[in-house]
């Protein structure tokens, strides 16, 4: 049987939350679209000598989520930074979608013991005070320079997205002692992930933060529509990061069609009303008209539908249920139907166009025989008069 969401508990053994320690980290994620499609062999080619790896989830349950072509990670670099007072390094590394999407991490440790107040502080300034799009801009301009030959339809569309995982892998007591993630409750939880001081109300807590999932007993994991706290004393097991990254990546690429349809279907309009009054040349215009419609109509379907089945899901287990409950925050199929409601519109525009011209050439047919019956009868009245 699967395991089940965890229900929000109290802090366990008497230990005040705010004398809890913490050793974690934060990472945050910029996802960009870049192209059509990233040709992955070809990509790993040219970062050789950065030692890029193709990675799938390491559970055994993983078996479950199907990825048909797994993505590149590289690691980049490392940035000087800044986060409140501190003086931080931070690893700059990148994971490459086939369908597009290069995703840009920064990965950003906390002072090691750190009291759980001060790390929610800590979360909260390089979630929202620390200006990264400098740091992020650099590696992107760079990495793609580098695989620019493996990616069809260069170009860095305007929709971003935005992630940050708070990942934690000791709780401690001032003994030393360990604390478990039971104790975490959602009242010193929300500073952190809402970044809100205020005591919320229990409806509040309970629509934003409905997402609580835990395996064993010293794991955790709670999904907001930002940000994500996972608790994992298993340094390799990242498995929870590499959904939620897909997860990111493939809304990213609904975003971005999305954005592409609402600005083409203004354009479709005038075009069409364009082409409705020039008369004789209706045929020729409506034709090239209806030609772009189509290749927008493919163009916007295949890369979707690539995007929808990059990952798979074939059962009901523990890191099926964070992916579905991931798109479910993101709002996936809310994306999907939008996108889908605006490829209907532009297929109706299609018919109807198609049919308008279809009807303009029957009339002119049409007109044409009759002009030909005429000459044919004024001929033949002609002959005979002679």
């Amino acid at each position: 049987m699967s395991p089940a969401a965890s229900p929000p508990s109290s802090p366990a053994d008497g230990v005040a939350l705010h004398r809890v320690r913490v050793d974690g980290e934060a990472i945050v994620y910029r996802l960009y679209d870049v192209g059509y499609e990233i040709h992955i062999d070809r990509a790993l080619d040219l970062l050789a000598s950065s030692a890029p790896e193709r990675v799938r989830p390491v559970r055994g349950e993983a078996q479950a989520i199907q990825i048909k072509n797994p993505p590149i990670t590289v690691i980049l670099g490392t940035e000087r930074m800044s986060v409140g007072a501190r003086a931080v390094d931070a690893e700059c590394s990148a994971r490459i979608f086939d369908f597009g999407v290069v995703s840009l991490r920064l990965r950003v440790s906390a002072p090691p013991g750190m009291p759980w107040t001060e790390y929610a502080s800590f979360g909260n300034a390089l979630d929202v005070s620390v200006n990264l799009t400098p740091i992020f801009e650099q590696h992107l301009r760079l990495l793609v320079d580098r695989i620019a030959p493996a990616i069809e339809r260069r170009a860095i569309a305007p929709v971003t997205e935005d992630y940050v995982v708070f990942r934690i892998t000791r709780l401690a007591d001032p003994q030393g002692g360990k604390v478990p993630p039971s104790a975490l409750p959602d009242d010193d939880i929300i500073p952190l992930l809402l970044n809100e001081r205020r005591e919320l109300s229990a409806a509040a807590r309970k629509e934003l933060l409905p997402h609580r999932f835990s395996y064993y007993d010293d794991d955790l994991a709670i999904l907001t529509w930002d940000n994500a706290l996972i608790v994992e004393p298993a340094a390799e097991d990242t498995d929870i990061q590499y959904i939620l990254e897909f997860a990111n990546a493939q809304l990213l690429e609904l975003r971005v069609y999305d954005a592409q349809l609402d600005a083409e279907l203004p354009r479709m309009y005038d075009r069409a009303e364009v082409a409705r009054k020039t008369g004789i040349a209706l045929f020729r215009r409506y034709s090239s008209l209806l030609a772009e419609l189509q290749a927008l109509v493919a163009d916007s379907t295949e890369p979707v539908e690539r995007v929808e089945n990059s990952l798979k899901v074939t059962d009901d287990v523990y890191l099926a249920r964070v992916y579905s409950a991931a798109l479910e925050i993101f709002r996936g199929k809310d994306w999907r139907k939008g996108i889908d409601r605006k490829l209907a519109i532009i297929r109706e525009t299609y018919a109807m166009l198609n049919a308008e011209a279809q009807a303009r050439r029957s009339e002119i047919l049409e007109v044409a025989i009759v002009v030909l019956i005429v000459a044919e009868l004024a001929v033949a009245l002609f002959v005979r008069g002679r």
